[in-house]
């Protein structure tokens, strides 16, 4: 994908590490106010789906401020969960986070570029991504590196926006994130191109089958999608056979 936060020379990823750098601070709060809490929920049901196969070790990928891994500590309290990120800023505030919540959890944080995982192969039983994976500079690159540090059966679950079917909801969805969403996203945080790209982006991303055949292309199978809320969001998986 080639839309970038900010139209510049630079590339995307490091344009989308400054973007999160600036907007950590507020980050938690523009995510409960701009979804109405309802991101929380979409997030829970992503995980009902991880728990379902117990995994031992789990990856997170573009965690931001490690909301999936702190929810995923509670549901899979015995997991060794990792969170990892391109932006330094969001990790400083899921450290400070998990030092306050979860002291004694097996929980790691580490800077990465999820096209190019520090991680050995076969290494992890699952591996999650929230409202990131469209921010990938090249989306493919990234879920061939998620194939690879999953072990045999591991599975890869993705939450993600996509484009309501239904005219009526689609029209208001569209509205609100043209609209509504970068005014008062720019305004509490204080980067209005920030969430003029998070509307840009979701509306750019392949939602859907398209996506379900880029799964596929990238080696996965038994891959699915589970639409929620009128299809505001769809939940992708898939297994490394």
């Amino acid at each position: 994908m080639s839309l970038k936060p900010y139209n510049a020379e630079e590339s995307k990823k490091e344009q989308v590490r400054t973007m999160f750098d600036r907007i950590a601070f507020r980050y938690d709060l523009l995510n409960r106010v701009l979804s109405f809490g309802v991101d929380r929920s979409w997030r829970r049901r992503t995980i009902a789906m991880v728990s379902e196969h117990r995994p031992s070790k789990i990856l997170d990928l573009a965690t931001g401020t490690g909301d999936m891994v702190f929810l995923m500590a509670e549901k899979l309290p015995a997991a060794e969960i990792h969170g990892a990120d391109l932006s330094q800023e969001m990790l400083t505030v899921a450290k400070e986070k998990a030092r306050k919540k979860f002291p004694d959890k097996n929980l790691f944080f580490q800077e990465a570029d999820g096209e190019n995982l520090p991680y050995g192969n076969n290494d992890f039983d699952a591996a999650t991504i929230s409202f990131g994976i469209r921010n990938f500079e090249n989306i493919p690159k990234g879920l061939q590196e998620i194939y690879r540090v999953l072990n045999q059966g591991g599975r890869i679950y993705i939450l993600e926006f996509s484009m309501p079917d239904n005219t009526i909801i689609n029209k208001l969805y569209t509205f609100y994130f043209r609209k509504f969403l970068p005014y008062i996203g720019g305004w509490v945080s204080g980067d209005s191109k920030a969430y003029r790209y998070l509307q840009e982006s979701v509306e750019d991303f392949p939602y859907g089958e398209r996506f379900l055949k880029i799964l596929t292309e990238a080696g996965f199978k038994e891959n699915k999608m589970l639409c929620l809320t009128f299809g505001l969001v769809t939940i992708y998986s898939g297994v490394k056979k």
